[in-house]
């Protein structure tokens, strides 16, 4: 079978597709057949080398959707047969897989394999950011961070349901209206303006409850300042940046918290797992949560994805096919 792999870190280029063996499945396993897999920015920074893959040669992708074609000994949650998504499992560039089978979330016979690899990882992610940090109230303003890339269309749809004031960051003005239809009361263009000085003066200098950032090291210290009394801090990934000096003292003048949270710790068990898939995939077949496929490519040119990705040329989500 195909699969992307690469022998070091480096730019797009290191990703190869090359012929290797196909999968078998152990106990507590699953064979996937993929359909369809999602492009997400910790594919880029593991590339990389912000976060490290845990050995070379390595296939990236961390989220995908498709059939079970096998099953190993012990496995219960699925059957062959089922059409399944998942997320948090790495090497999913790729036609077929083994995954954890506890991994596995059915998905519903009507939702096509596109839908259902652009759903869960970057939708529980938001969904634990939204509902798991922190309790927002109406009338409560978070600041988020890319607002026009994947996960942040989805954070302003949830942070919405709840009644939260949405500001958010942006680059170009295309990208502002994107935001915008997705429900952010305030959009900042941050190639033009200072956002720090913008959300002070949105917020009556009251600053923000919550700033939810995947930028990192290049927004980190004036988000923190973006921060109202009490407010959260929640530093989710690192696309411009690792955040490697952090002083304390920032945090003391408002008593501020500082997090770094990551899915896997949200997710932990089968049950939490399947309840957030499942409030997600719910949302998103209603139409309750709108997913933007900004752009689907062959699995060869993830050359491309990764370029377009890490040059912001897109907004919504990208997709690779087998």
């Amino acid at each position: 079978m195909k699969a992307i792999r690469a022998y070091e870190i480096g730019g797009p280029e290191v990703l190869k597709l090359e012929d290797v063996p196909e999968p078998t499945a152990g106990p507590g396993e699953a064979v996937v057949d993929i359909k369809s897999i999602g492009v997400n920015y910790t594919d880029v920074s593991s590339r990389k080398g912000t976060n490290m893959p845990a050995s070379f040669p390595w296939t990236p992708g961390r989220e995908a959707s498709g059939v079970v074609t096998a099953i190993g000994e012990g496995v219960t949650e699925v059957v062959v047969g089922d059409r399944v998504a998942y997320a948090m499992h790495t090497g999913s560039y790729a036609e077929r897989q083994v995954v954890p089978s506890w991994l596995l979330v059915r998905i519903p016979d009507v939702m096509d394999f596109a839908t259902g690899s652009a759903s869960l990882l970057q939708g529980m992610t938001a969904h634990f950011l939204v509902f798991g940090i922190a309790r927002l109230n109406p009338g409560d303003q978070v600041l988020v961070h890319a607002g026009a890339g994947g996960m942040g269309l989805l954070l302003i749809q949830l942070l919405k349901r709840l009644g939260v004031r949405v500001l958010t960051t942006v680059s170009t003005d295309a990208k502002a209206e994107m935001a915008k239809q997705a429900g952010a009361d305030h959009t900042i263009l941050c190639t033009q303006m200072d956002f720090e000085e913008e959300v002070r003066n949105l917020t009556d200098g009251q600053g923000v409850r919550m700033v939810l950032d995947a930028v990192g090291q290049t927004t980190f210290d004036k988000s923190v300042k973006c921060l109202g009394l009490r407010g959260y801090m929640v530093l989710y990934g690192q696309a411009g940046g690792a955040v490697t000096d952090i002083d304390s003292r920032a945090l003391q003048n408002g008593s501020l918290f500082l997090t770094r949270p990551s899915l896997v710790n949200y997710t932990a068990t089968r049950d939490e797992l399947l309840q957030r898939a499942q409030e997600v995939l719910g949302w998103v077949q209603s139409r309750e949560l709108k997913l933007h496929i900004g752009l689907t490519l062959p699995l060869a040119e993830a050359v491309e994805a990764h370029r377009q990705l890490e040059g912001r040329e897109t907004v919504g989500k990208i997709l690779l096919t087998p």
